[in-house]
């Protein structure tokens, strides 16, 4: 089977940054989270050899999600004033890796992966995992598709298929969506149903399904559910539209355009040397000795 990645490009940002202590190049740019990020990025190489590798990115225009609830991830804090200028150099490195990034104004980096990864379920022959610390993902497990979450820094990670969704939320992937709608989700400031809880939202779903088959059945609720349920209805059904990935978001994709088998490691080795990244270009040294065959032969 081939294998293809997608990565969420900045929550695994985030993640980096807030992974390693903030350190400078001699000329005083940070560059910690640069760092962390393309580590991840060598280390994804070599131990898991994707055949195939995309990147998407959020951007800063309103999505759709925000138009609908302008609270929608209203309660997040600004981000430390040394993060975002990382971005662009981190993106030339990316470039030099000559890996698709993908941005779309109005939808969210969640959208264009699952959009990618429902378009490569399509393709014969196909793994597809995605790198996300985001946990809106989980609704995207499938038989083919797999999530990948960092656990410690951003080098070691926890695969997630459908059993291990099942083992920490006690809800299907595909009832992920509705276990949101009910029980929200603080990171988003998704409202949910106040009240219920993880608990409750996982106990309902269990026992009717979905959301619709839910609110079919409010006489049978316990009346703490019931009542809740009932004075937030709107709010759990415009809750279930925040939670929903939009795996139908306007993005052309030909599986071949995300091959990995042509970096530009000239390039590459220039931008190490500009952040005084001298542990990563070893590392680099160890990716194109590594790096399989085929590729080598596309390289050289």
């Amino acid at each position: 089977m081939k294998k293809l990645i997608l990565i969420d490009g900045n929550a695994i940002f985030h993640r980096a940054y807030h992974s390693l202590p903030p350190f400078k190049t001699s000329k005083g740019e940070t560059t910690n989270a640069i760092y962390g990020f393309v580590r991840m990025l060598i280390e994804l190489y070599m131990n898991e050899q994707p055949d195939y590798l995309g990147i998407a990115w959020d951007r800063k225009a309103p999505t759709f999600r925000k138009k609908m609830f302008d609270d929608y991830k209203a309660t997040r804090s600004a981000p430390p004033e040394d993060l975002y200028p990382q971005l662009p150099r981190l993106k030339e490195i990316v470039e030099a890796f000559r890996i698709p990034q993908l941005e779309k104004d109005g939808f969210e980096a969640d959208d264009l992966l699952g959009t990618a990864a429902h378009k490569a379920e399509q393709e014969e022959g196909v793994d597809i995992t995605i790198l996300t610390g985001d946990q809106d993902a989980f609704q995207l497990v499938s038989p083919k598709t797999t999530v990948m979450t960092p656990i410690k820094g951003v080098t070691q990670v926890k695969r997630y298929k459908a059993a291990e969704v099942e083992e920490k939320f006690g809800v299907r992937p595909d009832q992920i969506i509705d276990y949101k709608a009910i029980s929200g989700d603080t990171s988003d400031n998704i409202p949910g149903v106040p009240g219920i809880g993880p608990k409750g939202a996982s106990e309902l779903l269990q026992k009717y399904g979905d959301l619709d088959n839910i609110y079919d059945h409010l006489e049978e609720l316990k009346p703490g559910h019931k009542s809740k349920l009932e004075d937030n209805r709107e709010s759990a059904y415009m809750s279930q539209k925040l939670a929903t990935i939009d795996c139908d978001a306007p993005l052309e994709f030909k599986l071949e355009d995300y091959s990995v088998h042509d970096i530009d490691y000239p390039a590459v080795e220039k931008l190490f040397d500009e952040l005084e990244f001298n542990s990563l270009t070893r590392k680099l040294d160890q990716l194109k000795d590594t790096i399989r065959p085929e590729a080598q032969q596309a390289l050289f």
